[in-house]
């Protein structure tokens, strides 16, 4: 049986309240759990003392044992000083520019707003420029 500990999702819509749980991982995220080991409360501000609460001596019996925490549960173990803090993931290799998105913008300076729109065609919204259509009456 392989161990979890992770979020298990409380609360009413649009008012998420988490307990972070050891569960088997094969169990639903809502489902059975073995244990709760805490609370997670993202509707409070950062810095709130009740944002995260955990029981500190019950995780790490946990981890002893071979549980392994899910990627948020084991940030909210890092700032606790439980373990090691993990390394927040770089930008994806698919969302990097290719090779001549790169090469394009890298040599060419980006161009200001004026410069577009006399390129384009298209003329500055001034004082001149309607902002909507004259109204008419519909009889």
């Amino acid at each position: 049986m392989s161990l979890k500990i992770r979020l298990a999702r409380g609360g009413a819509k649009k008012r998420p309240y988490y307990s972070i749980v050891v569960a088997d991982s094969r169990s639903p995220r809502d489902g059975r759990f073995i244990e709760k080991l805490g609370t997670y409360n993202p509707m409070l501000d950062r810095g709130h003392a009740d944002r995260v609460t955990l029981k500190t001596e019950r995780i790490q019996h946990w981890l002893g044992v071979g549980a392994l925490p899910s990627d948020r549960v084991a940030r909210f173990l890092g700032d606790a000083g439980l373990i090691e803090k993990p390394a927040i993931p770089d930008n994806p290799v698919k969302a990097r520019p290719k090779a001549r998105a790169s090469r394009i913008f890298n040599d060419m300076p980006f161009p200001s707003v004026s410069e577009i729109r006399r390129a384009t065609g298209r003329r500055d919204r001034g004082a001149s420029a309607p902002c909507c259509r004259a109204s008419s009456s519909v009889s």
